[in-house]
């Protein structure tokens, strides 16, 4: 028995054939957002235009050329290179924005769209837009029905995330400010807060306004100190379920004769913080987590015995009881 395997190129369609029966969303039609793929993995997103071309290290593709074709097939430059035509992914939208700022990645923008909670129709502030990175992948998430509302000060960064939301058609469900938290967020009833700024600390009475009981709060900071100050904060304005995680992401080699790691790893990024909003008159002892609490514990006795050892040197020097010697802490 004869086994005939298809050569892989002759299955993939080509972007020069048009598909006039096949569904709309099947074709790319003008004013989608594509992606282009090359074979040295160099990507390109374009808005598909008539009569506009995009220019590549793989030569001049016409967008007339683009239009009416399938998703998923090959287009050929005007100098005979090939890309795949592909529809972006959420981490290609957040990958190719134009940057003015660090931006937050793929892998710490998806745990943190995950431990926020949102959904379709959430209602989300940010604070600290940047280039809009996250911007986006809140957007995603709460689109069609929801609504990010973000802030930034800075008008030339304020305009980069704006020209990156409109380019990625989300720029509708986002509400954007160009303003300055110090006296709080322009709106409230939140579902979810993210704060994307130097010192967080400084601005959780504003989050503890702006957020429904029970609400979601995050941020990500790059240092020990920073997450340090703002672990004081939340307990001082009474946040519980504090959790402070980092993310390392290892690709491997798609290879499958000699599969094994990437020698690249994408390592610490930033440390993530999440907690939630409680109740102003709870106990916030109660609630913190069985590690803090004996910390606490430890902390207290090694207090009380300091206190107690002081009192006793005081009584010995000043000629009163003597004391037997107090054995050692632990």
């Amino acid at each position: 028995m004869t086994i005939t395997t298809p050569d892989p190129s002759s299955t993939i369609p080509a972007a020069t054939e048009y598909a006039p029966d096949a569904p709309d969303a099947m074709v790319i039609q003008s004013g989608d957002l594509v992606l282009l793929l090359g074979a040295d993995y160099k990507r390109f997103l374009v808005r598909v235009q008539s009569g506009h071309s995009t220019h590549t290290h793989l030569g001049v593709f016409r967008h007339d050329h683009l239009i009416g074709q399938l998703w998923g097939g090959v287009a050929t430059s005007e100098s005979g290179h090939q890309a795949l035509v592909l529809q972006p992914g959420l981490a290609d939208l957040m990958k190719q924005v134009k940057r003015g700022t660090q931006i937050i990645y793929p892998k710490d923008a998806a745990y943190i769209v995950h431990r926020l909670n949102l959904r379709a129709g959430s209602r989300v502030i940010e604070a600290g837009t940047g280039s809009g990175s996250l911007t986006i992948a809140l957007a995603w998430a709460v689109a069609p029905s929801g609504l990010v509302v973000t802030h930034e000060v800075r008008p030339d960064i304020f305009k980069v995330a704006r020209d990156n939301l409109e380019r990625t058609g989300l720029l509708p469900y986002v509400k954007m400010y160009q303003t300055d938290i110090e006296d709080g967020f322009q709106v409230g009833d939140a579902d979810a807060l993210f704060l994307d700024v130097r010192e967080p600390w400084r601005y959780l009475h504003h989050v503890r306004r702006a957020l429904r009981p029970g609400g979601f709060f995050a941020s990500l900071l790059p240092t020990a100190n920073q997450v340090i100050d703002l672990l004081h904060g939340l307990d001082e304005h009474r946040f519980a379920d504090v959790a402070v995680e980092e993310l390392l992401l290892r690709a491997y080699k798609p290879t499958p004769d000699r599969f094994r790691p990437d020698e690249n790893v994408v390592g610490h990024t930033g440390f993530l913080i999440f907690a939630r909003c409680i109740a102003r008159d709870e106990e916030i002892g109660r609630w913190q987590r069985p590690e803090r609490r004996r910390y606490e514990a430890r902390m207290r006795t090694q207090a009380e015995i300091e206190a107690e050892a002081a009192r006793r040197a005081a009584d010995v020097a000043a000629g009163g009881k003597k004391y037997p010697r107090m054995p050692l802490p632990g």
